[in-house]
């Protein structure tokens, strides 16, 4: 499946996967320097260019001063062109810890518009889910903890993993969810009404 792939200025440790020819890339700022250790070329450069340092030629300049972070400007693009799914590179281990929850908070907002996106760090991935469901294939192992992100997450169940969970109820106020295994097993992570933080080791 086609999806846009955007490249954030924080650290990761390597792509999942070779970009394809259908892939939409976007350099968010210091994304540039990325996609540029990468080799790979990206379809926009966009932000306010405060963390690359300059602008570079052909680029959507933005003020500093504004609403979206430079992740959530690459994610409103990506959705007017159509994407829907988003794999947001260096998204999770930057400096800025404020930076990191408003990409949760861009996983919820993509949600939101039909769409799912996952943050890709140099040891964790994240997505979120809405009123739906996420599999992992059998043989996969790490650490992965689920997370109500905003108001109460009811009929939430866990299977294939070491401690399961069936139409359980998860609230931003405790984080029952956290710290959980893969078994080698298939697992799915299930919600019935709510958004969940989902969160596993690369």
């Amino acid at each position: 499946m086609k999806q846009c792939i955007i490249f954030c200025a924080a650290e990761f440790d390597g792509l999942l996967s070779p970009v394809g020819p259908e892939d939409y890339v976007i350099a968010a700022d210091g994304g540039l320097r990325h996609c540029e250790a990468a080799g790979v070329r990206p379809d926009a450069v966009l932000g306010d260019f405060d963390s690359l340092g300059y602008v570079p030629r052909g680029a959507n300049v933005f003020p500093v001063e504004k609403d979206d972070t430079d992740a959530m400007l690459a994610v409103r693009h990506g959705l007017a062109l159509g994407y829907r799914e988003f794999l947001l590179y260096g998204s999770l281990d930057g400096k800025r810890l404020d930076h990191t929850l408003a990409n949760y908070q861009t996983l919820c907002f993509l949600c939101r518009h039909g769409a799912r996106g996952t943050l890709v760090g140099r040891d964790f991935l994240a997505t979120a889910v809405k009123d739906g469901s996420i599999s992992f294939p059998a043989g996969k192992q790490g650490t992965v903890s689920v997370f109500c992100l905003g108001s109460d997450a009811h009929g939430v169940t866990l299977r294939g993993l070491y401690y399961p969970l069936t139409d359980a109820t998860l609230t931003a106020a405790f984080p029952l969810g956290v710290s959980n295994h893969f078994t080698g097993e298939e697992a799915k992570v299930e919600v019935r009404d709510g958004t969940l933080l989902v969160m596993w080791e690369r």
